[in-house]
Formats: structure tokens, C-alpha cells, sequence
């Protein structure tokens, strides 16, 4: 137990260094996965084992190396970072199931750079200093071009390497933003700047906003904020159906940071810092939820129009955490693993509607045939109703709960975004489906049915990682009243960050005699 927090981010790493050991031919792919699921196991494991740890508000903290805290690496792990990590792990599985239906063998080095991606999620989540998150956040990325250009070429290289450059210009912005804070504050772990934040002199608030805004804008680029997001659509959209997938929990990780930061930093006791920023990202949030639900309804491919879902939930939780309201932040990440399943799903169901439909692909002005339209268009159907926030499923209960507990002086700006964002995306999941599932070339009365491509057929993998994700939606639904229970406390602790940052700061190394 004293080493469980270190788990998450130490098996994917063995279980990287392992897959590029295997990779040769002689192994084979089944080795390669093997390995792969021998570590997700692994993995899942030691993420209960935290979750069960934490789910009482015990808070974890463990120190590397045996360095005090202000100076060494701390790893912490609480309520939000164990629901983070189930999220990934859940996430995880699904989408290297529907790789190793085939996809894997055809991208070099898949396994291994699906495993530091965990790795970099993961430790994201655990870390207690936001230099060691900028470490995580780099591990994560490099991982990230890697996955999507791995067996591409042509347009997805061109798209793959506007990606790289927009991430490197976001990470030499965050590192500027380390700096300043290190020489201001003289420390970069997470509780000691609270501490430090709290007591800045008047003189050197202006260099303090400076920086700590730039740190924000670094986290707004990573979860897609306008006018941040605009290189997502186009990158997510040529992405693998697998990796496309993973991605989905990408934004979430500056979303994560941002939640995070602001309830330590930016509390009550944050002085002339209090509510630092809150009041221009809601309304930033505003205006993405506005103009992604605009780019749902124009997308002329489907898997560009999940890409705009996916800025779509990213600003819907920018607003939930924007509003300082215990239960509208409760309702934000109850809705945050709801919107990343669901967006990988429909990620996997457009992959398969493209290859059905042949040269026509996935775009929505074409009427092209669906060969066994049946099972991708109920999975389509399940998906939509669930990401769009229609009764019955989690996403309905997640805005109702966040719409309860919006503050009076937001209430006409949040009911009528969200609700009207809703509305128009309804709107475009519709006319997508109608067009793609249900518009079709009539046939000569004589012709045979039109038969699917043997490369376009649904594998079992494939099959069974898209149920699955469906499945989380439905358990969530079913499990709303424990699940919205749990993200309350979640909330509470985080709006009440004393037991952590005092642990952080009392947590001394152990002198072991020689």
C-alpha cells in the first residue's frame, strides 16, 4: 500500500519497455498483446486498489527518492486523481480491444506508445508539482504523435504535423509560464505555491497575473477552448478509429489541471488571487459550446462532427467548472467520463460506417449504400442519444444536475447555452444519421443486396469495444445515484483543499540508518 501511488505510472512504463523488446518478428502479434493486456491487467489492479484506497477522502501522498516534498517529486493521489484513472483504464481497454482487431499490426510501435500514453495520463493525474505535470504532459504527447501518424501518410502526415507544432508552441509556452512562477515564487510544487500565491506582496501581483495567465492559456490550449481549438477537428478526425478514441480523454487532462490548480490557488484564502480567471473562461466556455455546436451541424464527415462533439464536452465542463458551485463541479465530472465514452464510441462507429461505404466514405452529402447498416446504425443511435443529453441515459442526468445548480447571477447565460447548444446539436446528430443510415440509393428491383468489403466487416474485437463503451454509458445511468454521490464528495474535498495541502507539506522522507 505505500507504493500504490506509483503503480499507474510504473507498470505502463515496464509494460512499454517490454513491447519494444517483443516487437521483433519472431515474436508475433500475439506476443505483442499479450503484453499489452498482461500490463492493462496489471494496471487495473493497482487503479482499484487506489480507488478503494481514496474512496473515503484518505489522500495518498508518496515522495520519490526520499527528497521533502518542496524539493523532491510528490506524487498525490485522491478522490479526483483515482476518478481520473478509472476513467482512462476504462477508456484503455475498449480502444486496444478495437486495436487489436487488426489495427495494431498494421502501425510500428503501437503497443509500446499505447502504453507511455497511459503513462503520461496517469502520472498527469498523480503528480503533486506542475513542473512533473509539464513532464507527464510532454510524455503524453510525444506518445500522441506517434499514435497518429503511425501508418498514415499523406493527408494524415500534414495533419499529424500541425498537431506536433501546435503542441510544441503550447509546451515552450508552458515552460515560459514554470519559469516566471519558479523565479516569483521560488517553488513549483503544487502546495507550497498555494502557500506562496496566498502571501505575494502587492508590488508583484501584476508579474504573478502574467504568469499564472499564461499557465491558463497553456491549459486552455491543451483542453480546446476558442480560440484554442481549431487545429482538434481536422487532427482527432484523421486519427485512427483506436487512437482517436484514446484521444478523447486528452482534453480532459488540461481540464483536469485547470480544476485542479484553481481550487488550490485560486480559493478563498488566495487573497487579491481569489476566483483568478473564472469569470473569462465561463465565458470562453460559452462561446466554444456556442460555436462547437454550430461545427456539429456543418461537419460534412462524421467523424470531423464527433471531433466538434469533443470540443463540444469539452467546453460544456469549462462552464461547470467555471461556476464555483459545489454541485455544479459534482455535475461536471459525473458528466466528464459520460462525454469521453461516448465520444469514443461514435469515434469507432464512424470508422465503420467509412469503410462500409466505400468510396464515399463517411461524408454526409453523399448517398452511398450501407451494407448491414442495422448494427452500426443502433450503435450510432445509442451513442447520439447519449452525448446529445436526451432522457433516459447519463448525459440527460449529468446537464440536469449541472442546470440545478447553476448560480442566479449565471443562470439566463448557462441555461441558454447549454440548452441551446443541446438543441442544435440534436439537430446535427439527426440530419448526420438520417443521411448516412437512412438515405440510401434505390435499387433495381432484380439487383442482389449490396455486400460488405471483407476489410470493412465487423471484427468481434471491434463489436465488442464499442459495447463496451455503450455499455459504461448505461452503467452510469444505472448507477447515477451512487456515482453523483461519490462525485459530490469529490467536489467537497476538492473545494475544501486544507487536508491536502497540509499532508503535502507535513509528508517528510523516511531516514532509513545505514
Amino acid at each position: 500500500m505505500n507504493h500504490l501511488p506509483i503503480l499507474p505510472i510504473l507498470i505502463p512504463l515496464l509494460g512499454a519497455i517490454v513491447s519494444l523488446f517483443v516487437e521483433h518478428r519472431r515474436f508475433g502479434s500475439r506476443v505483442q498483446r499479450g503484453v499489452a493486456w498482461t500490463s492493462v491487467g496489471l494496471l487495473a489492479l493497482a487503479v482499484v486498489a487506489l480507488a478503494q484506497a481514496t474512496g473515503d477522502g484518505h489522500i495518498l501522498v508518496y515522495l520519490l527518492g526520499d527528497w521533502p516534498a518542496r524539493l523532491g517529486i510528490a506524487l498525490v493521489a485522491d478522490r479526483l486523481s483515482a476518478w481520473m484513472l478509472l476513467t482512462t483504464l476504462c477508456l484503455a481497454v475498449a480502444c486496444l480491444l478495437h486495436a487489436c482487431a487488426g489495427w495494431d499490426r498494421r502501425a510500428p510501435h503501437f503497443h509500446a506508445l499505447f502504453q507511455f500514453q497511459l503513462m503520461g495520463l496517469n502520472g498527469a493525474f498523480l503528480t503533486g508539482d506542475i513542473f512533473n505535470l509539464f513532464v507527464f504532459f510532454e510524455v503524453m504527447l510525444i506518445a500522441s504523435y506517434g499514435l497518429l501518424v503511425s501508418g498514415g501518410r499523406g493527408l494524415r502526415m500534414r495533419v499529424g504535423l500541425h498537431y506536433v507544432v501546435f503542441n510544441i508552441t503550447a509546451s515552450t509556452l508552458f515552460l515560459i509560464a514554470l519559469g516566471l512562477l519558479y523565479a516569483l515564487l521560488g517553488s513549483l510544487n503544487m502546495a507550497e505555491l498555494s502557500q506562496r500565491i496566498a502571501e505575494l506582496p502587492a508590488a508583484e501581483l501584476p508579474l504573478a497575473r502574467a504568469a499564472l495567465g499564461l499557465l491558463l492559456l497553456v491549459f486552455c490550449s491543451k483542453a480546446a477552448l476558442l480560440p484554442l481549438y481549431l487545429w482538434l477537428p481536422e487532427a482527432y478526425s484523421r486519427a485512427p478509429a483506436a487512437v482517436a478514441a484514446l484521444f478523447a480523454v486528452m482534453t480532459k487532462v488540461g481540464l483536469y489541471a485547470l480544476l485542479r490548480v484553481s481550487q488550490l490557488w485560486f480559493g478563498p484564502e488566495a487573497g487579491a488571487l481569489q476566483g483568478f480567471g473564472r469569470t473569462p473562461l465561463l465565458w470562453a466556455g460559452v462561446a466554444t459550446l456556442i460555436l462547437a455546436a454550430f461545427g456539429v451541424m456543418a461537419a460534412t464527415r462524421l467523424r470531423v462532427l464527433v471531433a466538434y462533439l469533443v470540443v463540444f464536452s469539452a467546453a460544456t465542463l469549462f462552464i461547470a467548472f467555471s461556476l464555483d458551485d459545489q454541485g455544479a463541479i459534482a455535475a461536471g465530472l459525473y458528466y466528464l467520463p459520460h462525454s469521453t465514452f461516448a465520444t469514443a464510441a461514435l469515434f469507432m462507429v464512424a470508422d465503420l460506417v467509412r469503410r462500409r461505404r466505400g468510396d464515399a466514405s463517411d461524408r454526409k452529402a453523399v448517398i452511398a449504400p450501407l451494407p448491414g447498416r442495422a448494427l452500426p446504425g443502433t450503435f450510432y443511435f445509442i451513442a447520439a442519444v447519449a452525448v446529445a443529453g436526451l432522457p433516459p441515459l447519463s448525459g440527460f442526468l449529468a446537464k440536469l444536475a449541472l442546470l440545478a445548480h447553476v448560480p442566479d447571477a449565471q443562470v439566463a447565460l448557462v441555461w441558454s447555452a447549454i440548452l441551446g447548444g443541446s438543441l442544435l446539436v440534436v439537430i446535427g446528430l439527426t440530419r448526420a444519421g438520417v443521411r448516412l443510415f437512412w438515405r440510401v440509393p434505390e435499387a433495381a428491383p432484380d439487383a442482389p443486396p449490396p455486400q460488405t468489403p471483407r476489410r470493412a466487416r465487423l471484427r468481434p474485437p471491434e463489436a465488442l469495444a464499442t459495447v463496451l463503451l455503450l455499455g459504461y454509458l448505461v452503467a452510469m445511468t444505472v448507477a447515477a445515484g451512487p456515482l453523483m454521490r461519490h462525485t459530490d464528495a469529490m467536489a467537497r474535498q476538492l473545494r475544501q483543499p486544507g487536508d491536502y495541502l497540509q499532508l503535502l507539506r507535513d509528508t517528510h522522507p523516511v531516514m532509513r540508518q545505514p
